[in-house]
């Protein structure tokens, strides 16, 4: 009787708990790490390694390729090469001493690189590293103005590009070298040569890597924004090495995989950018700090990411929303490569509610592991979802986050027309309820460490200092704009709403609506132009629209609707380039003269919301494929609706 008593009491004790941990998220908050418990052990870490001198992600290459027992880990697989972690920490350090010896590089200097994924890319950015410089990473997309821009922000005397890339360099080069900037070309032969000729040692002077500090500059990230032009985020030396610790010990990386079929270390598959954050942050450096392998891809492509997938035995895909919208939508494969990977985990951000149990199921993935965050923001959320509960959400947040948390990290309520906060009687900031979208914003316990957790956008004051508000909430207080907008229900999970202030997401990529609206401005026919980024149906992210005002005298029908397609592709980056133009009469302003993008973005192009005498603005667009803009009609927004049209 006692032992029957004993089992119901376990029994009921056991039911008690698991009923806890659904309505209160236990598990999942001690799974993923409260901000107090992340910042403490941070620290710590932060300190063991100033302390022993060993501030660079090229340490842990070294503590790698050092251990006789970990030196033949394969760290990365690319196409038909593959690198040990010995072999790659041997060829880095023979790139840092000819950026050395031949180019001159100091200890601290930015140096702008350029090219596509690629393994000596790789090289070169922790070749960097090996000396004590700082890559800024520029996006291998631009061409002219935007790449003029980002190479002269950043101050560099070198361009260091691949040679895929040339034809986008090389007409800039008369305005770099203007600016005192030299490009030098660098690809696999050449960092080849350095290994058969033995012209470099294999490990570049120490003093090179000692006396770093967790506040040094470690890198630049670009990142469009407000500005119109790519802004250049300070990477920290301290925030980049805890990023690939938290995120590794988060996605619990190991060197002995409980997933894959030989127990050898995880492989994460990656075919995001390297110039990106997402791939440098949340793949690459946490890979690396475990001690594990990534498998690079050139570029996406539907047609060779699973056979990629599958000859490497990956166990974890890093997606984007828009890479998994592209593989459910392409056939299934006749050799069934998509469905007999060893993938366990798919990792990443913007998996769309109508994507998520699709793609779940048709490529057999149990767990999607979605997360939020940004280069330039200080939070993250992360769901690790393998099942019904939190579908579709970017993170989960119960009991113990709120009791650690809750008071350094709100979402507050927002003027929607004019993108401003919206402020009580007292001038304060008001939490939305639940449910309810709001901007988040973290706040900074110490005023004065604010350098410590963002120091900012690189030679842009302004911008950076628009990022950090004060007197929020009560006098005194110091607060970080994440500049989006999210919604948390009472059970916990949150979920992304939208971006604000002047950029949008597209085909992967930050769209700056001033950067595009300069451009359309510029050309002959165009008076003034309001750039937004538009919600489409079947596509993920929002894609651009231009409304316009024609120049005096000009007409839609002697407007070059040809020529305005194959200026747009010239100046711009292809997924920047709007796929819709709307022609106005008059654009709306507020009353303080601030352009209006709230009502445009309400409409976007669907022709049953534009009433009034807005109904006779005309709209055109660019489909895939053609090389003019043409007419776009309630035929055309049908066939959109329908999915028989992609963009």
């Amino acid at each position: 009787m006692a032992l029957t008593t004993a089992a119901a009491g376990l029994a009921a004790a056991t039911l008690g708990a698991m009923y806890a941990d659904a309505k209160f998220l236990i598990r999942h908050d001690l799974y993923s790490g409260s901000l107090a418990a992340v910042s403490t052990a941070a620290q710590k870490f932060t300190e063991e390694r100033m302390r022993d001198n060993r501030m660079l992600v090229y340490h842990n290459f070294e503590h790698w390729a050092s251990n006789p027992q970990t030196a033949s880990i394969l760290f990365l697989i690319f196409e038909n090469r593959t690198y040990t972690y010995k072999q790659f920490f041997d060829q880095i350090g023979r790139i840092g001493n000819w950026l050395i010896e031949e180019l001159g590089i100091k200890k601290h200097e930015i140096v702008a690189i350029d090219g596509g994924n690629t393994p000596e890319y790789l090289m070169l950015w922790f070749g960097l590293e090996s000396i004590g410089a700082c890559p800024a990473f520029i996006n291998c997309n631009l061409t002219k103005d935007p790449l003029i821009h980002s190479v002269k922000l950043c101050e560099s005397r070198y361009l260091i590009s691949d040679t895929d890339v040339r034809s986008l360099v090389d007409p800039c080069r008369d305005q770099l070298e203007a600016a005192n900037c030299k490009i030098i070309y660098f690809n696999q032969a050449l960092f080849e040569s350095f290994q058969s000729d033995n012209t470099y040692t294999t490990v570049p002077p120490a003093d090179r890597r000692t006396g770093i500090l967790p506040t040094d500059t470690s890198g630049l990230i670009y990142t469009s924004g407000t500005t119109g032009l790519p802004k250049g985020t300070i990477m920290l030396r301290g925030r980049e090495l805890n990023v690939g610790r938290g995120t590794s010990l988060y996605l619990a990386l190991s060197q002995r995989s409980k997933t894959r079929r030989d127990k050898g270390p995880d492989r994460m598959y990656t075919c995001l950018p390297l110039y990106h954050g997402a791939a440098h942050g949340l793949c690459i450096t946490p890979s690396v700090h475990a001690g594990t392998t990534v498998v690079l891809s050139r570029k996406f492509s539907h047609r060779t990411l699973w056979p990629e997938i599958h000859a490497s035995q990956s166990n974890i895909l890093q997606y984007v929303g828009e890479l998994c919208r592209y593989l459910i939508n392409a056939p299934p494969r006749p050799d069934a490569l998509d469905t007999t990977h060893q993938l366990h985990m798919a990792w990443g951000n913007g998996m769309r509610p109508d994507v998520w149990e699709p793609f779940r199921q048709r490529f057999h993935i149990p767990v999607i592991n979605e997360l939020y965050a940004a280069t330039d923001g200080l939070g993250g959320t992360f769901n690790h979802n393998a099942g019904p509960f939190g579908v579709n959400a970017i993170g989960k947040r119960g009991l113990i986050w709120h009791y650690f948390n809750s008071a350094n990290e709100k979402r507050i309520r927002m003027d929607i027309d004019t993108e401003e906060i919206a402020r009580n009687p007292h001038g304060f900031a008001t939490e939305v309820s639940p449910g309810e979208p709001g901007q988040v914003v973290h706040r900074l316990v110490d005023p004065t460490l604010k350098e410590y957790y963002f120091k900012g956008y690189y030679n842009n004051p302004s911008a950076s200092s628009k990022r950090w508000i004060p007197d929020l909430f009560e006098k005194g207080d110091m607060w970080f704009l994440s500049g989006d907008m999210q919604r948390q229900l009472p059970d916990g999970t949150v979920y992304f709403v939208d971006r604000l202030g002047d950029t949008f997401r597209w085909k992967s990529e930050n769209v700056s609506t001033n950067e595009v609206a300069d451009v359309f401005g510029r050309h002959t026919h165009i008076a003034e132009t309001n750039v937004v980024g538009v919600q489409i149906p079947h596509a993920d992210g929002r894609c651009g629209l231009a409304a316009c005002v024609l120049a005096e005298g000009v007409s839609e029908e002697n407007v070059d609707w040809a020529g305005l397609a194959r200026y747009a592709v010239e100046m711009l980056p292809r997924y920047a380039v709007p796929i819709f133009v709307r022609v106005m009469k008059q654009l709306d302003y507020t009353g303080t003269f601030k352009i209006q993008k709230g009502k445009l973005k309400a409409q976007g192009v669907d022709p049953g919301k534009r009433v009034g005498e807005e109904a006779r603005d005309s709209m055109y667009w660019l489909p895939m494929g053609a090389s003019a803009y043409v007419p776009f009609r309630q035929k055309e927004w049908e066939e959109l609706k329908a999915g028989r049209v992609k963009l």
